[in-house]
Parts: structure tokens; sequence; C-alpha cells
């Protein structure tokens, strides 16, 4: 069975997102990072060359394929910033209706800027999907 090619690693977080241009998107790209750390409790790491990742969770899919992977995190790509929302979006459908403008794919968030949506909002999607992770995690790890 294959590895995860992304990994946690050690490179810097504060050089990565110093170089992140547009200067709008490395705002955003601070921004983001002091709103997850204080939401999850965790330091930022570097998975990969490309994704800023809080905390970790231990995953098992019934394939038998298993790992680690991060409880929340974003990437300030070129076209969008993307948020990394672990537990997916069918929970939160409530929050989704005023998050702002947006796209989404299984468990990603696109957005163009920050100011395109309601930053309340996006702390309790963040906050209830890190907590929805946390439980997954401990049934994964063998709690209860």
């Amino acid at each position: 069975m294959a590895d995860n090619k992304t990994k946690k690693n050690r490179k810097s977080v504060r050089k990565f997102l110093d170089a992140v241009e547009p200067e709008h998107r490395r705002k955003d790209a601070w921004e983001l990072c002091k709103l997850m750390e204080s939401l999850t409790g965790e330091k930022p790491c570097l998975w990969g060359d490309s994704i800023v990742g809080f905390g970790d969770y231990h995953y098992e899919y019934q394939s038998g394929r298993k790992g680690e992977w991060f409880l929340s995190g974003f990437s300030p790509r070129k076209a969008s910033l993307t948020l990394y929302i672990m537990a997916g979006f069918s929970l939160y459908d409530d929050l989704m209706d005023k998050l702002g403008k947006f796209k989404t794919g299984r468990s990603c968030l696109y957005v163009n800027r920050l100011n395109d949506i309601d930053r309340k909002v996006l702390r309790r999607l963040i906050k209830a999907s890190v907590s929805q992770m946390r439980k997954l995690d401990k049934k994964n790890r063998g709690g209860r």
C-alpha cells in the first residue's frame, strides 16, 4: 500500500508564508495561520511544500489504508486560498449558507480573499470540524 506523499516536515512556516505573493494573499495567509493556531491550540507545521497544517489525527479506511493527517490547515495557492475542513461540509449546511462567497471540494474550501467570507462563520466552521476530527481520531486510536 502506498504511503501518503504529503508529510509533515520541519521546513519553516514563517519563511513559506513570508514568500507568498501577492501581498493580499500573504496577509490572508498570516491571518488564517493565527486563526487556526488559536482554534486548534496547535502550532503550525508545513506539510509537503505548500500546506500549513495544525495538529494531527490518525485515519484508517475500510481498505486498510491508514496514516496521519492534520486536523485543519490551509494553502495560499495562486488561484485561491484553500482551507482544509477535514470533516467535510455535509454536517454544516447552516454555516455554509451564511459563509459568503466560496467554492468547495470534498474537504476543501476555496476562497479568493478572506474579505469574501464572514470570519465569524469561518471560525465556527473550523472549530466544529476540528472537534469532529478529534472525536474521530480518538475512535481510530481505540478510545471511546
